[in-house]
């Protein structure tokens, strides 16, 4: 009897008895088995600490703009595990997932896979089938041992590389540049959107010989009153719209994704520089990505961001900071791996109270409350603050406390904002 969605997401819980397993000869093997057909007919794949999904998001919406039949794998979800998987914008169904999990069953024999290995293989096969002209790949983990790193692409970007996942990627900023470069191929464009970027990762970059193109040297954003003007080395210069997405740091998210549209024309799309130009005109004005700072309406509003790091964070106070003065509440929860004292520095006295949530009843990851609070008090010792179990306590309490006129902010985690997305009130 076939397994539901639901019963074949909770059979690969337990099928391989880590949760993250690094390396790519297991998923590598199970892809042969299966064919290792390519899954459009051009690649890109985005990495980076942060600004992953909406670089995604942005090159999706131009692509399509373009015309062009596109496949986007994103992880992980907020509400539906179908979010992941998106042909031209649209989530694919239950039973798409169901016929591309039955088949790397059969072809898998008694190798274990993760998870999200299952989920990698299942976008990889359901692309190969969808005909694509394009398929985007987000990179769950680092770079270089990611299961999405078994493709080839045919361009590559790095948003941005910041500390996180350390216990996996390296303790500093270079350790960590480098194991994103491997994503990277010889002789093919790699885009690099961070302005600072590590060391590690140029030096990377150059030994597996890619064609590097970065933001600020090779490519640039400049705001002004209208909107903003892209430019590239080569003198190409684009007058484009404001974007959709509010954070300031979409600016430099819209700019890599404009490169790597470019960097794919010569790689056999196609495009002419009007058709690139209108694209990008379309994407930014048509990118949607949830939870990243995503106004769930109400008075006060509540608005909904999954930055989880200190480099997020810092983002976060970028667009507070640019917004009319306004008390702000915080519902708060995070990940027990994660710097809190880093994101709690990042927002500082911003924040007028956090509501603080915590997060080990919802993932065998998350932090407690009592553990949540010590690190607020320690970091912020005149921080107005209160505890609770979960996230949906934390913003019942933030609901009671805000008033019209001032905002509510529920951050810190994929949970924190599936649980305010599902949660959201009047």
């Amino acid at each position: 009897m076939s397994r539901s969605l639901a019963e074949w997401l909770t059979y690969q819980e337990h099928v391989n008895p880590r949760s993250i397993e690094l390396g790519l000869e297991r998923v590598r093997s199970v892809w042969q088995r299966m064919g290792a057909p390519a899954p459009a007919r051009r690649v890109v794949t985005v990495g980076g600490t942060n600004g992953k999904g909406s670089t995604v998001a942005l090159l999706e919406a131009m692509a399509q703009g373009a015309g062009l039949r596109t496949g986007a794998f994103t992880s992980p979800h907020l509400l539906a595990y179908n979010e992941r998987v998106r042909i031209d914008g649209v989530d694919v169904d239950d039973a798409t997932l169901v016929a591309s999990f039955e088949r790397i069953e059969a072809a898998r024999d008694n190798i274990p896979l993760t998870y999200f290995e299952y989920g990698t293989l299942a976008a990889l096969d359901i692309f190969a089938r969808a005909q694509l002209d394009l398929a985007i790949l987000e990179v769950g983990l680092g770079g270089r041992l990611d299961a999405v790193n078994i493709v080839d692409a045919d361009v590559a970007v790095v948003t941005t590389v910041d500390l996180d996942h350390m216990d996996w990627l390296g303790a500093d900023r270079d350790s960590i540049g480098r194991e994103k470069a491997g994503i990277a191929r010889a002789g093919r464009p790699l885009i690099v959107g961070d302005a600072d970027p590590p060391q590690g990762l140029l030096d990377a970059l150059a030994i597996i010989g890619a064609k590097i193109e970065r933001a600020n040297v090779d490519f640039s954003a400049e705001r002004h009153a209208d909107g903003w003007r892209w430019r590239h080395r080569d003198g190409t210069a684009m007058e484009l719209p404001l974007l959709v997405l509010a954070a300031p740091v979409q600016l430099a998210n819209a700019s890599a994704a404009i490169a790597a549209l470019r960097a794919l024309a010569p790689a056999g799309l196609g495009l002419a520089s009007q058709a690139i130009y209108a694209a990008a005109c379309h994407g930014l004005r048509h990118a949607k990505v949830a939870a990243r700072l995503q106004l769930l309406g109400g008075d006060p509003p509540l608005i909904v961001d999954v930055g989880h790091n200190p480099q997020a964070a810092r983002a976060l106070a970028a667009w507070l900071d640019a917004q009319p003065p306004m008390r702000t509440h915080a519902v708060y929860g995070a990940l027990a791996d994660k710097d809190v004292a880093g994101v709690i520095v990042a927002l500082g006295t911003r924040i007028t109270r956090w509501h603080l949530a915590g997060l080990d009843g919802a993932t065998a990851r998350g932090l407690p409350v009592d553990a949540l609070a010590g690190v607020l008090q320690q970091t912020l010792p005149d921080a107005d603050f209160d505890r609770h179990a979960d996230v949906a306590a934390a913003l019942a309490a933030a609901r009671a406390s805000a008033v019209p006129g001032e905002r509510i902010l529920a951050f810190g985690s994929f949970f924190v904002a599936a649980a305010a997305m599902a949660e959201r009130g009047p």
